[in-house]
C-alpha cells in the first residue's frame, strides 16, 4: 500500500492516508475539505477565485469543521496581457448566442482573478491564518513569497506537467510535486500556456518526477478509486490527489446540470479546450466545448479574461434552464463517477487500496 516517499509525506502533511482531494475552485467546499480531513486525507479549497476576504472564510470555516490539516491553493499564473481588439473580437464572436438566450454579452471583459503572483493581500492572510499547506498552480510565486510561507510553517505544493516544472518548484524550495497528467480534469497547471507542452499522461510523468527528483510526488490525473492509487505508489508517487472523483460528493459546489453531466454520456468525450478560460482545461463534452471547435487559439483572449465571457453566458443560460455552456471541468476517468458523501469516498478509497 506504501513506500519510504508515502511514509515521508503522511508525517509532512500530518494525514493518515495517501490520499488529496483536489482543491477545485468553485467546486470544493469547506464542508468538502473538512470531510476528507476528517475521514484522514488532505482536504482542499481552491481560493484563486475567492478574494482574500472570501478565502479567509472558507478556511475559518473548515477549522469550524475539522481540526484536520487544511491545504489551500492559489493561481500563479503571470497576469493576463489585456487585448482589446481581440477581447471585442471574441465578445461579437458570442454575441449570437447571448442573443439565443435573451441577453446581451458585457461590453468589455476584465481580468476578474488576481494572481497570487502579483497578490500582497493574499499572501498577508495567509501568513495570519497559517493553513498546513498552500498549493500552486499554473506556476511559481517569487523566493520571497515561498519563502515567507515556510517560515511560517506551511507545507509548499505545487503542480508540474513535465520534468522541467517539477524541477523548477524544486529549486525554489516546494516540499512536494503534485504530477498532472494530460487525462485530468480542469485546468492544466503548465507554467507557460502558450508554450510547448508534451501532454505527458500520469503514468509517464509519475515515474519520470519519482525516477528522477527527491522529494514526494503525488499523482494526479484519472485516479477514481482505491485501485488507481495503489497503481500510482507502485510507480514511485508517494500518494494519489483525486479531483473528479468528489465532483458529484454531496459537499460539493457543482450545480445540478454539472452532476447530471457527469453521469451521461458526456463523460465518455472529455474535451482539453481554452475556449472556455484562455487556458488549456479538460471539461465534459457540452455546449460550449462545441461552439469551441475550431476556434484557434490566437483567437482567444488571455486567462482570466476569457473567462469574464464565459461566466456571463453560463449566467444567462443557467436562468433559462440550460447548463450546457458552464465549466464543467472533468478527466478521463469521469464514467467511474459514484455519488456519496465526500467522507465516505474517502473510506472507499482507503478500503480499496487495502
Amino acid at each position: 500500500m506504501s513506500n519510504a516517499g508515502t511514509t515521508a509525506l503522511l508525517g509532512l502533511l500530518k494525514i493518515g492516508l495517501p490520499i488529496l482531494q483536489a482543491p477545485m475552485a468553485g467546486v470544493s467546499s469547506p464542508a468538502m475539505a473538512a470531510e476528507v480531513s476528517n475521514a484522514g486525507g488532505l482536504g482542499a479549497i481552491g481560493v484563486g477565485a475567492a478574494g482574500v476576504e472570501g478565502a479567509r472564510q472558507m478556511i475559518r470555516e473548515v477549522r469550524a469543521r475539522s481540526s484536520g490539516p487544511l491545504n489551500v491553493n492559489v493561481f500563479a499564473h503571470r497576469p493576463a496581457l489585456a487585448d482589446a481588439e481581440r477581447e471585442a473580437a471574441w465578445i461579437e464572436r458570442l454575441r449570437a448566442r447571448f442573443a439565443e438566450l435573451g441577453g446581451s454579452p458585457p461590453r468589455q471583459l476584465n481580468e476578474i482573478y488576481t494572481s497570487f503572483a502579483a497578490d500582497d493581500a493574499m499572501l498577508a492572510m495567509l501568513l495570519e491564518e497559517r493553513p498546513a499547506v498552500v498549493s500552486l498552480h499554473f506556476g511559481l510565486a517569487d523566493p520571497a513569497r515561498l519563502r515567507a510561507l515556510r517560515e511560517a510553517g506551511t507545507v509548499l505544493l505545487a503542480t508540474a506537467t513535465s520534468l522541467a516544472e517539477a524541477r523548477r518548484a524544486v529549486e525554489a524550495g516546494v516540499h512536494a510535486i503534485v504530477a498532472q497528467g494530460y487525462e485530468a480534469g480542469g485546468h492544466r497547471g503548465v507554467f507557460d500556456p502558450y508554450g510547448p507542452d508534451d501532454e505527458l499522461g500520469t503514468i509517464a510523468l509519475t515515474r519520470l518526477l519519482a525516477v528522477n527528483l527527491d522529494v514526494p510526488i503525488i499523482a494526479a490525473g484519472g485516479i477514481m478509486d482505491g485501485r488507481g492509487i495503489t497503481a500510482a505508489l507502485g510507480l514511485g508517487a508517494a500518494a494519489g490527489q483525486l479531483g473528479t472523483a468528489y465532483v458529484p460528493t454531496d459537499e460539493s459546489l457543482a450545480d445540478e446540470g454539472y452532476r447530471a453531466a457527469l453521469f451521461s454520456e458526456a463523460a465518455q468525450h472529455t474535451i482539453m479546450t481554452r475556449a472556455i478560460s484562455g487556458r488549456p482545461a479538460r471539461s465534459l463534452a457540452n455546449r460550449f466545448t462545441a461552439l469551441a471547435a475550431g476556434i484557434h487559439e490566437a483567437d482567444i483572449p488571455a486567462y482570466p479574461i476569457a473567462y469574464d465571457l464565459a461566466k456571463a453566458l453560463h449566467a444567462l443560460a443557467r436562468k433559462a434552464g440550460e447548463f450546457g455552456y458552464g465549466a464543467q471541468w472533468a478527466g478521463q476517468g469521469a464514467p467511474l463517477a459514484r455519488r456519496m458523501s465526500a467522507g465516505m469516498l474517502t473510506r472507499a478509497l482507503a478500503s480499496e487500496m487495502r
